[in-house]
């Protein structure tokens, strides 16, 4: 009983961590199709990599009469930990990439997911979510 409430309870916590990469990723796509961030042609709007959304990317202001003002956006404060292999490097998939594949292509991050193989208290595997 107490192992299955600890496996819930990083079951959670995977699922938070998942959640705040993605959220993440989604607002940096939403300030390059606002055409706010510029972006590498072949990247799809999304970041080359999980450390952008850590050190930030500049923002364009309003256009304005004389300059406009530009800002730093920091998405991530850190890259959160991996509950299940108690470790900061997530599973990457770019644009490109299949949806089920386990390499990443290199030419943005599109998706993120956990590299345990370990399967879920519903039968799932935590890497399919």
């Amino acid at each position: 009983l107490a192992r299955t409430a600890v496996k819930r309870e990083r079951e959670i916590e995977l699922r938070r961590s998942v959640r705040l990469i993605r959220e993440a990723l989604d607002a940096y796509k939403k300030l390059v199709d606002e055409k706010k961030i510029e972006s590498e042609e072949d990247t799809e709007g999304y970041p080359p990599d999980l450390e952008t959304l850590i050190k930030g990317v500049e923002v364009k202001g309003e256009e304005e009469e004389e300059e406009s003002e530009t800002k730093i956006i920091k998405f991530l404060r850190r890259i959160p930990k991996d509950p299940m292999t108690n470790s900061y490097e997530w599973g990457l998939r770019s644009y490109q990439d299949d949806p089920d594949s386990e390499t990443w292509g290199g030419e943005n991050v599109y998706d993120v997911y956990t590299k345990s193989q370990a399967t879920a208290l519903d039968g799932t595997k935590y890497k399919d979510w």
